[in-house]
C-alpha cells in the first residue's frame, strides 16, 4: 500500500460522496426518498489499525504464497440513514446539510488532488533528478 494508493482510494470516496450528496438535493422534493451518505474514513481508520506490519510482498502469480497484509484498500460505502424524517412525506434530506456537505466534500477533494500532484511531482524529481 503505498501513498497514491490511500490517495487514490480518498479520491474515488470523495468523487462517490459528491455524486451521493448531489443524488440527495436531487431527490430533496421526491416522497419517500432517504438521504444517503458515503462511509470511507472511519473504515479506511480501523483497516489501517488493524495491520500488524508494513511489509508486503509482492506475488506475480496467483500460486505465490501472501507475505504480509497484501489486502487490498476498503473501498467506500454508501449508506442510508433511516433514524430522521424532515418532511411530512417520509423524506428526510435536509438540503442546507447537504450543500454544507458538498462544500467540505469539494475542499477535501481540492487537498488530495494538491497531495496526488505532490506525490507525483516528487516521483518526476526522483526519477530525472531534477523539478519541473
Amino acid at each position: 500500500m503505498t501513498n497514491i494508493n490511500l490517495l487514490q482510494s480518498a479520491l474515488n470516496a470523495a468523487s462517490l460522496r459528491q455524486s451521493v450528496i448531489t443524488n440527495n438535493i436531487a431527490n430533496a422534493e421526491t416522497p419517500g426518498y432517504k438521504a444517503k451518505q458515503v462511509v470511507f474514513e472511519d473504515i479506511l481508520k480501523q483497516h489501517l489499525n488493524n495491520q500488524t506490519s508494513n511489509f508486503v510482498g509482492k506475488t506475480t502469480d496467483p500460486r505465490h504464497f501472501p507475505i504480509g497484509d497484501s489486502s487490498d484498500l476498503p473501498a467506500p460505502q454508501v449508506v442510508e440513514d433511516d433514524s430522521t424524517v424532515m418532511q411530512n412525506n417520509g423524506n428526510n434530506v435536509d438540503v442546507d446539510q447537504e450543500m454544507t456537505n458538498m462544500a467540505k466534500n469539494a475542499l477535501w477533494f481540492n487537498s488530495l488532488s494538491k497531495q496526488m500532484n505532490n506525490q507525483f511531482q516528487q516521483l518526476s524529481i526522483a526519477i530525472t533528478g531534477r523539478s519541473s
